[in-house]
């Protein structure tokens, strides 16, 4: 049947289809992976580095025979876990080959023999296997890349409350082109932007999802303008890269203004949620952004029950400072910022109210 050795962009289109199996390490995979493929590792992390220091220090044969040595113990069970990982695929996507033969794409870190020794498997049993030449790291490039591209965005600004993000949410949901870059970083932005979220991803991981995104935007002979909320360069413990984060900057910014009571509530309904000491450690953390007598009184608020005392506090802090990188970060030469009135923080009304503003 054979293996056939795929460039990125066809290993990528394939993979739109079929199952992508990452053999690398497990930690390899958890620090960061190609977003749709599937961990199969061939080697554990301590076997990996059982094969690595005998290629380091003796030869490539010695490697080699440590390699056998951990992948004959396996085979059967590798091949048993094709099988699920195809199965499980064609129940999802209702898709069955005509002829038996299924595709499955195989890749690990440089294209080279881990993935040459599983695809062999694979195709010895009867799949029909492609890998990727060059592996993750051929990947990886083409990640960085798409970074320095020129893209069409339109940002989405507001102070704090505003309900940016279930606007953006919103925009995916009615297919309009969007990137919810809080739902890929795990983080809300704030100090007390981690609270309810799942565990970031690693910066690199994060780095591969939003080209992934930008990616699928850019494909059509008249790519859209993407909306993205207006962030600060950092969020949480990642960064979103330069050239991106210059380019936010500088195009149209259309700026929801809500009234300060409705974005209030909006918060207390959104964080009131959270106990008592889990805020009070976060506002501890900003204490010296907040300042001592802010924080203090913050804080009393809180163990009063006073939440909307607490959260005027904290979001006349959180508009100051926003207000200030709106302005200071923004290039001379910047698209404008448009200011869209709205009454409520309604994400319903507020989208139609927002794709008015743009066609006036």
């Amino acid at each position: 049947m054979g293996i056939t050795r795929l460039p990125l962009s066809d290993f990528m289109a394939l993979s739109l289809h079929h199952p992508v199996l990452d053999v690398r390490s497990p930690s390899e995979y958890q620090h960061a992976h190609i977003p749709s493929a599937i961990s199969f590792p061939l080697f554990t992390d301590e076997e990996r580095k059982i094969v690595g220091t005998a290629y380091k220090q003796e030869s490539k044969q010695k490697a080699i025979k440590w390699g056998l040595q951990f992948f004959g113990t396996r085979m059967a069970t590798m091949v048993e876990a094709a099988e699920e990982i195809i199965v499980q695929h064609l129940l999802v996507n209702k898709e069955f080959s005509p002829n038996g033969k299924h595709k499955i794409l195989v890749h690990c870190w440089r294209g080279g023999m881990r993935s040459a020794g599983v695809a062999w498997l694979l195709d010895l049993y009867g799949f029909e296997v492609y890998t990727l030449a060059g592996g993750y790291k051929v990947y990886r490039n083409w990640v960085l890349q798409q970074f320095n591209l020129a893209y069409s965005f339109r940002m989405i600004g507001g102070c704090t409350g505003s309900g940016k993000t279930p606007l953006i949410q919103l925009l995916q949901k009615q297919g309009l082109a969007a990137i919810d870059l809080e739902g890929i970083a795990a983080h809300k932005g704030s100090a007390f932007g981690n609270l309810g979220m799942p565990p970031q991803p690693s910066q690199e991981m994060f780095e591969n999802i939003l080209a992934g995104e930008l990616h699928k935007f850019s494909q059509s002979t008249t790519p859209p303008a993407i909306w993205l909320e207006d962030e600060s360069q950092r969020i949480g413990n990642l960064n979103i890269p330069g050239p991106i984060f210059a380019q936010m900057r500088s195009s149209p910014l259309y700026f929801l203004e809500i009234p300060f009571e409705e974005r209030l509530q909006h918060i207390i309904r959104d964080y009131g949620v959270f106990s008592q000491d889990l805020l009070i450690a976060t506002i501890t953390r900003i204490q010296k952004r907040l300042g001592g007598l802010e924080t203090k009184l913050a804080i009393q608020h809180m163990q009063d029950n006073q939440l909307a005392d607490c959260f005027r506090i904290l979001l006349k802090y959180y508009d100051k400072y926003y207000l200030g990188s709106l302005h200071n970060l923004r290039p001379a030469t910047a698209a404008d910022i448009i200011p869209v009135s709205i009454e409520k923080v309604d994400v319903e009304n507020n989208y139609r109210v927002l794709l008015s503003a743009v066609k006036s």
